[in-house]
C-alpha cells in the first residue's frame, strides 16, 4: 500500500469534507458581508472569529513551550513529544491566523493591513508576531523532522522558547491596552493569557500523543504522561490563581462598571462559561491529576486534558464578550446596534452567533486537524521510515562485508 493510499482513511475525508464545506460557507460570508453571515454588530463587534483566534494561538504555544524548553535545558525524557510539538503548533497557529482573515471580513481588508500596517496598534503588532513565529515554527519543523545536529535544534529552541511567550502577550495587549473596557484594561491579561496557553496547549498535546499512541503513529513511554500530568496539574494551578487574581482586583473597588462586569460574568448572560470553567476547566482537573495514581490511568489524563481545553475555551467566551457587552453608555437611547436582528438601541451589548459562523469555525478546526494527520503520515512518518531504511541497508551491507 502506497503512502498516498494511506492517508486516505474513513477519518480524513470526513475532516477534508468539513474543510470544503466550510470553503463555501466562507464564500457566501464575503459575498453577503459580516454582517448577513454572523451574528457580530456595532455593540457587539468580535465573535467567535476572535475568540477562536485566541483559543487557537493558545494551544499553539502551550506542548511548544514544554518541548522547546526540554531542547534547552537538556531534559532527555521529554525528547519525544518534540516533534509532535513543532507539528501541533505549526497547524494551530495557520489555524488562528486564519481566524483573523475571517474576522477582517475581506481579501481587501486584509491586504489592506499589509499595505498599510498602523505601527501604534496592537493588531499589527500581533500580525507581525504571528507572521514571526510561524517562520520559526517551519523552521523548526525542517530543523527537528530532519534530525539536524544537536546544537541546531538548541539554537532554534531557544529563539522558540521566547517567541512562545510573546506571541499571547502581544494578543492579550490587543485586550489589556483598551482603557475604555473595564474587563480587559489590566497589567495581569498578559500573563494571564500565557497561563491558558502552556495549560490548554500542553492538554491538545497530551490528548494528541495519547491518540498516535493508540493508533500505533507514535511511542511515547507511560512515565512521559505522567509527567505531562504533573506539569499539566501545575499549570492549571495557576492559570486557576491568576483568574483569582483578576476578579478580585475588579470587584474589591466596588466601582459601577467593575462590578456590572463581575456580575456579568458570575451570575448574568455569561455565568454558564465562567462557572464551567471554575469546576470543570480548573478544579476537576487539578483534583483528578493532583494523585500519582490517577495521573497513571490514561482515561483520567485524557479526560482532564479535555476538560481544561473546554475549560479554557469558555474562559475565551467569557472573556471576550463580556466587556463587549458594556457599552459606557448606561443611559438611553445607548448605542446603536447597526443591525435589524437586534433592537436598533441598546444600553447592553447583544451577540449570538450565526450558523455561518459556527459552520466556518467547525470548518477550520477541521482543516487543522486534517493538516497536522497528514503531515504527520506524509512527512514525519515518511521521514522516519526513510530513516529505518536507510539504516537497515547500511546494516545490509556491512553484513554482506563481513
Amino acid at each position: 500500500m502506497s503512502n498516498k493510499t494511506k492517508l486516505a482513511t474513513p477519518v480524513t475525508i470526513v475532516l477534508a469534507v468539513v474543510a470544503i464545506v466550510g470553503i463555501a460557507t466562507w464564500a457566501f460570508q464575503t459575498a453577503n458581508g459580516l454582517g448577513a453571515a454572523t451574528g457580530m454588530n456595532n455593540s457587539v463587534s468580535w465573535g467567535v472569529y476572535i475568540i477562536m483566534f485566541a483559543f487557537l494561538e493558545g494551544l499553539a504555544v502551550g506542548g511548544l513551550t514544554v518541548a522547546s524548553a526540554a531542547v534547552v535545558f537538556g531534559v532527555e525524557s521529554f525528547k519525544p513529544i518534540v516533534k509532535p510539538a513543532v507539528l501541533l503548533s505549526t497547524v494551530c497557529i495557520c489555524g488562528a491566523g486564519a481566524f483573523i482573515m475571517l474576522d477582517l471580513g475581506s481579501i481587501q481588508n486584509v491586504m489592506g493591513m499589509v499595505i498599510h500596517p498602523n505601527f501604534e496598534s496592537p493588531l499589527v503588532w500581533d500580525m507581525f508576531m504571528i507572521s514571526i513565529y510561524l517562520i520559526m515554527n517551519i523552521i523548526a519543523l525542517v530543523v527537528f523532522v530532519g534530525d539536524k545536529p544537536a546544537k541546531t535544534k538548541k539554537v532554534v529552541a531557544c529563539i522558540i522558547l521566547p517567541l512562545t511567550v510573546l506571541v499571547p502577550s502581544v494578543t492579550a495587549w490587543i485586550f489589556g491596552l483598551q482603557i475604555g473596557r473595564e474587563g480587559w484594561y489590566s497589567s495581569i491579561m498578559a500573563p494571564l493569557f500565557v497561563a491558558s496557553g502552556l495549560d490548554s496547549g500542553l492538554s491538545l498535546l497530551l490528548l494528541a500523543l495519547l491518540g498516535m499512541r493508540a493508533k500505533g503513529l507514535h511511542n511515547v513511554p507511560d512515565d512521559l504522561f505522567g509527567k505531562m500530568g504533573k506539569l499539566l496539574a501545575a499549570f492549571v494551578a495557576v492559570d486557576g490563581y491568576m483568574i483569582g487574581c483578576e476578579l478580585l482586583t475588579m470587584g474589591y473597588p466596588g466601582d459601577d462598571a467593575g462590578t456590572a462586569v463581575l456580575q456579568t460574568i458570575t451570575s448574568g448572560a455569561m455565568a454558564p462559561f465562567f462557572w464551567f470553567e471554575m469546576v470543570c476547566g480548573i478544579l476537576a482537573p487539578f483534583v483528578l491529576l493532583a494523585s500519582k495514581k490517577r495521573r497513571e490511568s490514561k482515561a483520567v489524563l485524557a479526560v482532564s486534558g479535555l476538560l481544561v481545553m473546554c475549560g479554557v475555551l469558555c474562559k475565551r467566551i467569557w472573556l471576550v464578550i463580556t466587556s463587549l457587552m458594556q457599552q459606557n453608555a448606561m443611559a438611553a437611547p445607548g448605542v446603536t446596534t447597526g443591525s435589524a436582528d437586534y433592537p436598533v438601541w441598546v444600553t447592553v451589548g447583544q451577540y449570538t452567533p450565526q450558523l455561518p459562523e459556527i459552520v466556518i469555525c467547525v470548518a477550520v478546526c477541521a482543516a487543522v486537524a486534517l493538516l497536522f494527520i497528514l503531515l504527520w503520515k506524509g512527512v514525519v512518518s515518511g521521514d522516519r521510515a526513510k530513516g529505518a531504511h536507510v539504516e537497515n541497508v547500511a546494516r545490509t551491507a556491512e553484513a554482506a562485508a563481513r
